[in-house]
């Protein structure tokens, strides 16, 4: 049996949780937090990876993707090779240039740290690059890439709150407002799958800020 190994708080985490539950897959998670990671497994400590009977995998796409090829049942890529690429540049668009650029938020905006007014000048000018950029290549129609729920809606399910809720905290101004979020994610909140990610993600959020007071 796969082993997804990491925490439910963690964004990442919760995009190959989200991939696993939608493929019906049993899996067993075992809680990681950060620090106390198998070093062998992420060499950088970092979460999620997964414990296969082939050895170890880390880095949420790496492990989506190997999932995907793996097991065929539920496909979350299509099987053009043209459309399975743009559910991949969706991906990488939000990954890199939307959660990433926000991430340099967080600590302020979730975890009661302070950023610079320099660096929120900085990531304020980036995703007002950004966002713009990703609305050309989103579909919301239902689904992110299109009409089937693939890999790119277990990333946005994820990632996109994170980004909505930080830069209104920061920003005083979500700037994700002028695409359909919102009512994609409430549509998406209706999927049993992602009932049980967000509910896990609420109780393991809780754990985890309780242990860093």
């Amino acid at each position: 049996m796969l082993k997804l190994c990491g925490f439910s708080a963690s964004n990442y985490y919760n995009k190959v949780k989200l991939a696993l539950l939608e493929k019906n897959l049993p899996f067993e998670e075992v809680q990681a937090w950060v620090g106390q990671t198998d070093l062998n497994a992420s060499p950088l400590g970092k979460v999620p990876y997964i414990i296969t009977e082939a050895g170890s995998l880390c880095e949420s796409e790496v492990i989506v993707e190997y999932i995907e090829a793996t097991y065929t049942q539920s496909p979350l890529l299509p099987k053009d090779p043209y459309q399975a690429g743009k559910v991949r540049e969706i991906i990488t668009f939000m990954e890199l240039y939307l959660e990433l650029t926000a991430r340099e938020l967080y600590a302020e905006a979730f975890f009661g740290g302070k950023v610079s007014d320099n660096v929120k000048e900085r990531q304020r000018k980036l995703l007002d690059k950004h966002i713009p950029a990703f609305a050309k290549l989103a579909k919301f129609s239902p689904f992110i890439a299109g009409d089937t729920f693939t890999l790119a809606d277990c990333a946005a399910v994820c990632h996109l709150p994170l980004v909505s809720s930080c830069t209104k905290i920061i920003y005083g101004e979500d700037l994700l407002a002028g695409l359909p979020v919102k009512d994609y994610l409430k549509a998406m909140a209706e999927r049993p799958t992602v009932q049980k990610v967000n509910a896990d993600r609420k109780t393991n959020t809780e754990l985890m800020l309780s242990k860093n007071k």
